[in-house]
């Protein structure tokens, strides 16, 4: 195994009633500790990067990362385009070798992100590459991402969206948000489940950091084949590089406090994957 599209991992996580875990990465040492923890527990995987990674290092260098870590993986690896903000961008993935585009087009109205969202389908369509897309919006903020207080996703809506557009997978919006919850969210539950019933592409989890155990598994029994986790992985690298240096403030050299950094990603990427229940299904 090494890197792939998402199309099979999602089509098969629908058929096996669990999620893909899809993880967003800053750095090589993210890279690493994510496709650590899948190797240990077989699990399929997504990594993904935001506009704002993007514009730190590029398109070009994030994707070197991950292509070269997923040749040496016995996993599926795949690299994801999360949030894309433009036509523009997203075809810079495209023609870079992303193998997994999101275009999200949930801040405009109904028309405007149908528009959008089937030009960068179409345009990826003959490269076999799968888009993602966002109907209503996810709430919170994280990086340049401001979804306020969130809009959620009409059923119907969603129906006639997919039809239209042609995407692969369709990103919902049923109560959760992006970055650090400030309380218990509630997740309309039946409301997924009515999107179920006329959406028969893959659905997406946005914003599950923080999210319990039982709301992520209801969630899957009732739809979600994806599930996107970003703020965590962030919190636990830095609580890592804090640890070491915490214990050893005359230290310097990067790759002691990476290597602590990394153990604490990888442990609660396991804790995800397990949650997603994709541990065992990399085939």
């Amino acid at each position: 195994m090494s890197f792939v599209t998402s199309e099979k991992m999602l089509l098969d996580a629908q058929k096996g009633g669990y999620a893909v875990g899809a993880f967003n990465v800053e750095n090589m040492e993210m890279v690493m500790a994510v496709i650590a923890a899948a190797e240990e527990l077989r699990a399929p995987l997504m990594l993904q990067t935001t506009p704002s990674t993007v514009k730190y290092a590029g398109l070009d260098l994030y994707l070197a990362n991950v292509k070269t870590a997923a040749e040496r993986a016995s996993v599926p690896v795949c690299m994801h385009l999360d949030h894309g903000d433009s036509f523009e961008l997203a075809m810079r993935a495209l023609r870079v070798g992303y193998s997994s585009i999101m275009i999200d087009g949930s801040h405009s109205v109904f028309e405007e992100n149908i528009a959008v969202t089937k030009a960068v389908a179409d345009a990826c369509r003959p490269s076999g590459i799968p888009v993602e897309a966002e109907l209503g919006k996810v709430g919170g903020k994280e990086d340049d991402l401001d979804g306020g207080n969130g809009g959620y996703t009409d059923p119907q809506e969603a129906k006639e969206f997919a039809e239209r557009t042609g995407i692969g997978s369709l990103a919902v919006a049923i109560g959760t948000a992006h970055g650090v919850y400030k309380g218990e969210p509630k997740l309309d539950l039946d409301r997924l489940a009515e999107i179920r019933k006329v959406v028969s592409i893959p659905l997406v989890l946005h914003g599950a950091s923080g999210l319990s155990e039982e709301a992520v598994a209801e969630s899957i029994k009732r739809g979600i084949c994806k599930v996107n986790f970003a703020t965590e992985l962030r919190i636990a690298y830095t609580e890592g590089v804090k640890e070491f240096l915490g214990q050893n403030p005359d230290a310097f050299d990067p790759k002691k406090y990476g290597k602590t950094a990394m153990e604490h990603v990888k442990e609660i990427v396991k804790l995800r994957i397990r949650m997603c229940g994709c541990d065992g299904k990399a085939v």
